[in-house]
């Protein structure tokens, strides 16, 4: 095999292994949300829904004080180090949830929750700026983030489900023993993922590992401070709408029947990034955005407006019910919210040449919005009403269609990134 062939083959074995990753940021983000609701029983009045949030926060948490040591981790030791790490920290707030079980404990449990999140931030920081190196940057480097996410709104639907099925309609006396089921497969995905890592060959940028000068800092760059910006408001845009869409529904079908619907949202983000990386390698980043945002706007807006006064039916285990048109319209938004991710951040690094990987840690920390957002969100919808608080996400969207149409130019193309 010739020395280029040898390096095709590494590139597509760190490709795969990256889109797994995906799947795995997916699961152990997602799995937050509907064990929460379980935990919400334990408190009482309006701010039942905020703690019942509690352990999504934490989650987000961790990237405020992960990101950039996730990002300086990177340039020191190298992207596969980095990840056996990330697995391996998994695992062990993985396993800090189910303790929270054993003791019956909500402390426990969002300490494991917490954990959690510094293992998701750290797989992210590695994951996405690769698979951007991997394809060159531009559109195909887009192009595989989109494939990635497609692989991440698989893993992501399915997790609320399968909550939702151990769990069944009533949620009322449920315990979080209910959903160890899901605990044990986790930890056991996590532990055979950091033993194939381990022994898989990935390869490493140029320079990955190596001392690197910096004569600027990432924070020189405008469009990238902007983009930063859009992460932290687009987190209360993914995170926000199908969390809050579980509490919006549960009172009229049920827990089980309003995990399966919040599920269609990240189902829908499936099929929105398989279009994405389908079209990603012909369309720009910039167009795809101010699609996706104007169109998440329009969707959430007229969700906010149309409220329960007008009723659809709709096909969800088994049966036909009747559900607000404006649950519809909420997990619509998933075809659009699903390429927002790709399109940002890769629109914030574009143009950082050796800046890319301090930039990811940054851009890492200001995930930390899938705490602040969804939390402000919950504690409106206790006390204003729940459609009322789609006030959040709404104003999210919006900022992200500015950056996508203003924001997003690098005028900073004076700094040497070499």
């Amino acid at each position: 095999m010739s020395k280029e062939q040898s390096s095709s083959s590494l590139r597509v074995i760190t490709i795969i292994a990256m889109m797994f990753l995906y799947g795995m940021i997916a699961f152990v983000t997602n799995l937050a949300a509907p064990v929460g609701k379980i935990w919400e029983q334990s408190f009482t009045g309006s701010h039942a829904q905020f703690m019942g949030m509690l352990g999504n926060a934490m989650n987000f948490l961790a990237y405020l004080i992960m990101g950039i040591p996730a990002g300086l981790m990177l340039s020191k030791v190298g992207y596969k180090r980095t990840a056996l790490i990330a697995v391996f920290v998994g695992f062990l707030g993985i396993f800090g949830q189910y303790l929270s079980g054993v003791f019956d404990s909500f402390v426990v449990y969002l300490l494991g929750a917490f954990i959690c999140g510094f293992s998701v931030c750290m797989l992210n920081t590695v994951v996405n700026p690769l698979l951007t190196l991997m394809g060159g940057g531009g559109k195909r480097g887009n192009q595989l983030n989109l494939i990635g996410g497609t692989i991440n709104s698989l893993a992501g639907s399915l997790t609320p489900m399968l909550v939702g099925a151990l769990i069944g309609a009533e949620l009322a006396g449920k315990e979080i023993d209910d959903v160890n089921m899901i605990l044990y497969i986790a930890m056991g995905v996590f532990a055979v993922v950091y033993f194939v890592i381990r022994i898989t060959p990935i390869a490493e940028p140029e320079g990955a590992g190596q001392e690197v000068v910096y004569e600027r800092s990432a924070w020189s760059f405008r469009h990238f401070v902007l983009g930063a910006v859009a992460i932290l408001l687009y987190m209360g845009v993914e995170i926000g709408i199908p969390a809050t869409l579980i509490s919006y529904m549960t009172p009229k079908v049920g827990f089980a029947v309003a995990g399966f619907i919040a599920g269609r949202y990240w189902l829908l983000m499936l099929v929105g990034r398989f279009i994405g990386s389908a079209i990603g390698g012909k369309i720009s980043s910039r167009a795809m955005l101010i699609t996706a945002a104007s169109m998440t706007v329009a969707l959430i807006a007229t969700a906010m407006c149309l409220g329960d006064s007008v009723m659809v039916k709709t096909f969800v285990q088994g049966q036909v019910m009747e559900v607000p048109v404006a649950s519809t319209l909420l997990v619509l938004t998933g075809l659009f919210t699903s390429i927002m991710w790709g399109c940002i951040f890769n629109l914030s690094v574009e143009g950082l040449g050796k800046y890319t990987a301090k930039a990811s840690g940054i851009f890492m920390t200001m995930v930390v919005g899938g705490a602040i957002w969804p939390s402000l969100q919950a504690a409106l919808a206790g006390n204003i009403g729940i459609l009322v608080s789609y006030i959040v996400p709404l104003l999210c969207a919006a900022y992200i269609l500015y950056y996508a149409i203003a924001g997003c130019k690098n005028v900073n193309k004076d700094i040497k990134i070499d």
